[in-house]
């Protein structure tokens, strides 16, 4: 007899519907993965060459741009931050790619991710010309997941409904801001771009639903 199922996905294997239902969530999740277990397996002088040659730092972003974009999206620096990684993967980029859809969440953490690592690395250039900064700068390992996370924690915000969405902008402006106001670091200003580019994001959310959870499953009728 043919089983139930909803629109939102399988009841009877929730797991396996949540993946398919954000594809690139997980596609991404797992290439990071496989490279934080080839850094876990490399000797130490593998590793910081593989990070090096990954990051998106002055250095690489002047000799191998594209690498230097794209790659730097696919690695972490510690491997045992694998697990938190996974965690907030599945709490921030999992629901909004599910609500907006690949193409509409992949626009929105890509460019969060390339206008924050160029803007941010630009600083770093300035910096450097004034003396702000020592030259050795623009040779530091700079990768960049967490700036897709800022955006997709931004653009969350229009996922939940009032007075919730306020409550929650509250706490991630601040998780964002306070860092850059008193470490003021590189990293920290490249997290408030990609925060404000996924607040700006807006308007790829008209027609999606709002309030309410990402999708509902049905039980089937012998669930208890």
């Amino acid at each position: 007899m043919p089983s139930e199922t909803s629109p939102g996905g399988e009841p009877s294997r929730p797991i396996r519907s949540w993946v398919r239902s954000s594809p690139g969530t997980h596609v991404w999740l797992a290439v990071i993965a496989i490279t934080s277990l080839v850094i876990a397996l490399s000797p130490a002088g593998l590793e910081t060459y593989l990070l090096h040659r990954n990051s998106s730092n002055l250095h690489q972003l002047a000799h191998h741009p594209m690498r230097a974009l794209l790659g730097s999206a696919f690695w972490i620096e510690n491997p045992a931050d694998l697990l938190l990684y996974a965690v907030l993967f599945e709490v921030f980029h999992a629901p909004v790619e599910r609500w907006l859809g690949t193409p509409k969440w992949l626009l929105t953490v890509a460019t969060a991710h390339i206008a924050a690592t160029l803007v941010s690395q630009q600083v770093v250039l300035a910096a450097i010309q004034l003396h702000d900064v020592p030259r050795s700068m623009a040779h530091v390992v700079d990768i960049g997941v967490s700036y897709g996370l800022a955006a997709s924690a931004g653009i969350l915000t229009y996922r939940l409904p009032y007075p919730w969405r306020l409550f929650y902008l509250a706490a991630v402006v601040a998780f964002f801001l306070v860092p850059l106001a008193t470490d003021r670091t590189y990293t920290d200003l490249g997290h408030a771009i990609s925060l404000a580019i996924g607040l700006a994001c807006h308007p790829l959310t008209r027609g999606a639903p709002t309030g309410g959870k990402p999708v509902a499953f049905e039980r089937p009728p012998d669930a208890h």
